[in-house]
């Protein structure tokens, strides 16, 4: 991973092999980034997605193989319990040109991820909701 800083921007450039979430809250952990939205494109070899399905409250996943683009890449960073929090979704085209997508769990680079971290001042923390099932952000602090 190879990164520069523009002000309260991050672009970031992953490298063939690099997972994309751990490499993004690898940096927002380094760099001290505790709030922030995240943008991107890029290539993939492999992808794990996962669609949350509100009535069994969990999420379902599933794994792709093989050459496939990144469309769009976007999410945010948070915090939970005092540690780095990334929530990604990304949308993906294959080579039939089937796009398909959903909540990023792991990807991992083929070609290159172009990524851009936009830092927002302040902290924001995550508490899970018993009654939807997945942590969200609680904005009451």
């Amino acid at each position: 991973m190879e990164y520069k800083r523009f002000g309260n921007k991050y672009v970031v450039r992953l490298e063939r092999g690099e997972e994309i979430v751990e490499s993004i809250k690898s940096l927002a952990a380094k760099e001290e980034i505790h709030l922030g939205s995240v943008s991107g494109i890029g290539a993939v070899s492999k992808a794990k997605i996962g669609l949350f399905k509100i009535g069994e409250k969990e999420y379902f996943s599933k794994e792709f193989e093989g050459d496939m683009e990144v469309i769009s890449l976007v999410g945010n960073i948070s915090e939970m319990d005092g540690e780095v929090y990334i929530h990604l979704h990304i949308g993906l085209c294959d080579d039939s040109y089937n796009m398909f997508g959903g909540h990023l769990n792991h990807a991992y680079i083929s070609a290159t991820g172009e990524i851009i971290i936009d830092v927002i001042e302040g902290r924001v923390d995550r508490e899970f909701s018993h009654e939807i099932g997945i942590n969200l952000l609680d904005l009451s602090k």
